[in-house]
C-alpha cells in the first residue's frame, strides 16, 4: 500500500532523472520543502549545475539508473553527505517513438529499444520487480515511488 507522507522537511531523498523534467520539479519542489536530496541524472545531465545552484540541500549523483555499480555510488553519496536516505522518486525515463509494426516497410521495431525503455524508465525502482525495491528497503530508506507506475503499483512503504 502507499504510504502517506505528511511532510518532506528533513527528510532525505534520492531523486533519479532530477536533472530535467518531472525530476528537475521533484528536486526542486522537495528542496523547497526542507528536503535535502541526492540528484542522480546521467553526467552529461544539468543535475551538476542543479545542484550547485540549489546549494547544501542538494548533492548530484552522475549515475546511468541501469548500472548497478553506479547506482551504488550514488547510494554512497546519499549515505556521505546526508547520513541516510529516507524516499527514493524514480523520475528517470526515455522513450522511443516508433510504430511497433512498421508494415511498409514489413518490421517491427527492435526488441533491443524496448528493452531499454524498461530498463531505463524502470531503472532503479522498478525495472525488475524486487530487484531494487527490497535492497532500498533493507539498507537505505522508508519510502519509495516510481513516476513511470500507476499509482496501485508505484509506491511503497518499507516494513
Amino acid at each position: 500500500a502507499m504510504a502517506a507522507i505528511r511532510s518532506v522537511k528533513g527528510l532525505v531523498a534520492l531523486v533519479t532523472g532530477g536533472g530535467s523534467g518531472l525530476g528537475r520539479a521533484t528536486v526542486e519542489r522537495l528542496v523547497q520543502n526542507g528536503a535535502r536530496v541526492v540528484l542522480l541524472d546521467l553526467p552529461t545531465s544539468n543535475g551538476g549545475q542543479l545542484a550547485q545552484e540549489l546549494g547544501d540541500h542538494c548533492a548530484f549523483a552522475p549515475a546511468d539508473v541501469t548500472s548497478p555499480k553506479e547506482v551504488g555510488a550514488a547510494l554512497a553519496v546519499a549515505q556521505k553527505q546526508f547520513g541516510r536516505l529516507d524516499l527514493a522518486v524514480n523520475c528517470a525515463g526515455i522513450g522511443i517513438a516508433v510504430k511497433t509494426y512498421n508494415s511498409k516497410k514489413d518490421k517491427v521495431h527492435d526488441l533491443e529499444d524496448f528493452q531499454r525503455v524498461i530498463n531505463v524508465s524502470g531503472g532503479l525502482l522498478g525495472g525488475v520487480p524486487g530487484q531494487w525495491d527490497g535492497d532500498i528497503c533493507a539498507q537505505w530508506g522508508e519510502y519509495g515511488v516510481n513516476m513511470g507506475l500507476p499509482p496501485q503499483r508505484g509506491g511503497w512503504r518499507c516494513g
